[in-house]
């Protein structure tokens, strides 16, 4: 974005700017999140805003609105008159974390078998089947992004805007966490073969053993985090 443009938005009545800003915003947030969950963006790191308005092509104010997003989701920390910090990766906040995800993910998965379209239980079959492969094969790559898939699934058959939302804000410090610790602690079998056991029971549009499957599921999650320490 060129500098006339960044003032033009800088500039306008607070509803063009939000109209403007709402995918500038998004955007800005989804580059930076990408760079700290995937550790680019180190724990501990302090963020310059004017190096990431740079790097990432976007103006102030879109970046500025991202880093707040990211602070009220725990992923950076706004330090006074310091800048902003990213922060660190913490054991005990992510087993506090998985207390909520247990009771949320349960909830999510419940409601996904219940309202899941055709198509939608097809995909969840076909995810089964890919994610079990993934345990056959090993195949560290291809479950990760089977994992997003499938969590990206399950959110938008749940048709419930406030389970998405409370899971979209515990996503990124869980997604951080495994991604700095899967490739040492992850028993790939057990858990692509868990992730499977969800996706089956929404496809057969089971509630109950839908959120079995989902408690299951998170007691391995559980136990991965305390395999870290």
């Amino acid at each position: 974005m060129n500098k006339d443009t960044e003032n033009v938005l800088d500039n306008a009545s607070p509803r063009a700017r939000k109209i403007d800003n709402i995918t500038l915003t998004d955007r800005a947030y989804e580059m930076i999140e990408t760079r700290i969950v995937a550790l680019d963006l180190e724990p501990g790191q302090v963020l310059s805003e004017s190096q990431l308005v740079e790097e990432l092509g976007i103006g102030r104010t879109p970046v500025r609105e991202a880093l707040q997003r990211l602070a009220a989701e725990g992923l950076v920390v706004v330090m006074p008159r310091r800048g902003v910090m990213v922060s660190e990766i913490n054991i005990a906040k992510q087993l506090q974390l998985l207390e909520l995800r247990r009771e949320v993910e349960r909830l999510c998965a419940c409601k996904a078998a219940q309202r899941a379209t055709e198509a939608e239980r097809e995909h969840f079959t076909e995810l089964a089947a890919k994610l079990a492969a993934t345990a056959d094969a090993r195949d560290y790559d291809a479950f990760m992004q089977l994992d997003l898939e499938f969590n990206r699934a399950v959110l938008v058959a749940c048709r419930n805007e406030f389970i998405e939302r409370s899971m979209r804000r515990m996503q990124g410090l869980s997604r951080r966490f495994w991604f700095q610790n899967y490739r040492v602690a992850l028993d790939l079998e057990r858990c692509a073969n868990l992730h499977a056991d969800v996706a089956r029971k929404i496809a057969e549009g089971d509630p109950a053993a839908a959120g079995e499957a989902s408690d299951k599921l998170i007691d391995y999650i559980s136990e991965f985090t305390r395999a870290t320490l």
